[in-house]
């Protein structure tokens, strides 16, 4: 028995290195912010926020590509400048925050796509409804001390989806033709991340 755990002992020993190369950091709601932007009756665009956001993020430091995310964004936040339209949006005929107040996303594979930029894949859940999803991500690559010592890492991520796929199929058909709203969404996340 002594000899089983001795060999565990050792075992776990030479493990720790490999698991002291992965950080764990949080995202700052308070100063993470998330964007959306939709073509509105063809001729603008109506762009507003969705929020907060909160999740964890897991970084491998000797391989990127093997880090992890989860995210969080309350729809219930949503923000257009415009109350009427804010509580259109948070209707069933949108989001339906009564019932899926939130939109997630859970990372599936990161991939490296040059210097400072990652793609990852992911499962993203709007109104109840789960799509593949790709974030296009980049970096601060250098870790910051804020005045409260705390360490903290910053980035942006962006992509774009078509809001249909998720169940937001709301719209109106416009005199001489055209819609009202257009079905591609681009959104755009700017993090800010604690460590740990």
């Amino acid at each position: 028995m002594h000899r089983i755990a001795r060999l565990a002992a050792i075992a776990l020993f030479i493990a720790a290195p490999a698991l002291a190369g992965t950080t764990t950091w949080q995202i700052d709601p308070d100063h993470t912010s998330a964007q959306f932007a939709i073509r509105h009756l063809m001729v603008s665009t109506v762009r507003g926020t969705i929020g907060p956001v909160t999740g964890t993020v897991t970084i491998d430091d000797a391989d990127l590509t093997k880090s992890s995310v989860t995210a969080a964004i309350d729809a219930k936040g949503i923000d257009t400048r415009n109350q009427k339209r804010d509580d259109h949006l948070r209707s069933p005929e949108f989001f339906d925050v009564a019932k899926y107040p939130i939109l997630n996303f859970t990372s599936k594979k990161v991939e490296k796509a040059s210097d400072g930029h990652y793609r990852v894949l992911g499962d993203l859940t709007i109104h109840g409804v789960t799509k593949e999803a790709v974030l296009d991500v980049s970096g601060s690559p250098t870790p910051m001390k804020d005045p409260f010592g705390n360490t903290k890492l910053g980035g942006s991520a962006t992509t774009r989806i078509n809001r249909k796929d998720f169940g937001l199929n709301w719209s109106k058909s416009l005199d001489g033709g055209g819609v009202m709203l257009g079905d591609d969404v681009d959104i755009t996340i700017d993090v800010e991340l604690v460590k740990k």
